[in-house]
């Protein structure tokens, strides 16, 4: 009876051109927790995860991170100008797509104004450096102001900008000079190795103890005004690319932080 009925269907579906066949009675079953997980899940990937639920790519949230987190930088630093032997310097860094931090003269900054600006239109640090050079710790607390503000007055003048840093001539500064530039808003910067390539006076010299002082997040004392530090440049850049070096401002070494007026940097000891 029921092929019957099947045939009969058949016919009806072929002459009309279209047919539903209900499907056969199946027996209600109670949906497992299995199989209730499981169409959950697969209904949840197909509308995707909520908002709250996606992850961060980790090259995106390696971008956010400080330059410096990322790579390994040094930051050179050249005292005593802006000089003659300024603009070869400049040239090099620029060649190795280099920056770096200028501590310079007031007096020499009022002589080369142009030069003086070059140095900060090419992204370089611009610094504090005094008027004349003296031993901060031998002067009288006025001297010691006039020194400085003097110098910070003229690179103002200069490039429009006050320096956010001042290093003490030959590293000299106590208490009282850290005192006074508190009053001034200036950060003391040193650094964690000096080449004394103004002793030296020999580029191969300058060239191997560079290289000896380089380490991560350094900063290194050198002088523009010393013929033999410009020319052993270009081979000390060359090599320490070659260790993967990243050549940083004194900013961007930093990471963000803002040193307290007064503070010495690197801290001594370090």
């Amino acid at each position: 009876m029921w092929r019957k009925a099947r045939i009969v269907m058949a016919g009806a579906c072929a002459a009309a051109g279209v047919c539903v066949v209900p499907p056969a009675a199946v027996p209600a079953t109670a949906a497992t927790p299995e199989a209730t997980a499981v169409t959950a899940k697969a209904l949840t990937a197909k509308a995707g995860a909520p908002a709250s639920a996606k992850r961060t790519p980790a090259s995106a949230e390696k971008k956010d991170e400080p330059y410096c987190a990322r790579y390994k930088c040094i930051a050179l630093t050249f005292d005593d100008g802006p000089w003659p032997y300024t603009p070869a310097l400049l040239d090099t860094l620029k060649k190795h797509k280099a920056k770096a931090t200028f501590f310079l003269l007031g007096r020499k900054v009022a002589y080369r104004p142009e030069l003086t600006r070059r140095i900060y239109e090419e992204g370089h640090d611009i610094g504090n450096h005094t008027w004349t050079h003296p031993s901060l710790t031998t002067l009288s607390d006025g001297e010691v102001l006039e020194e400085v503000s003097s110098t910070s007055d003229i690179i103002n003048q200069t490039i429009g900008k006050r320096p956010d840093y001042m290093r003490p001539p030959n590293g000299a500064t106590n208490s009282r000079v850290a005192s006074l530039m508190a009053d001034l808003g200036l950060p003391q910067i040193l650094w964690t190795g000096s080449t004394l390539d103004w002793q030296a006076r020999d580029t191969k010299v300058i060239a191997q103890r560079t290289l000896k002082l380089a380490k991560r997040n350094g900063v290194i004392l050198l002088h523009d005004i010393v013929p033999e530090t410009v020319k052993a440049m270009p081979g000390v850049l060359t090599a320490l690319e070659k260790q993967h070096y990243k050549f940083v401002t004194l900013t961007t070494l930093l990471q963000g932080r803002k040193l307290r007026p007064g503070e010495i940097y690197p801290p001594r000891g370090k």
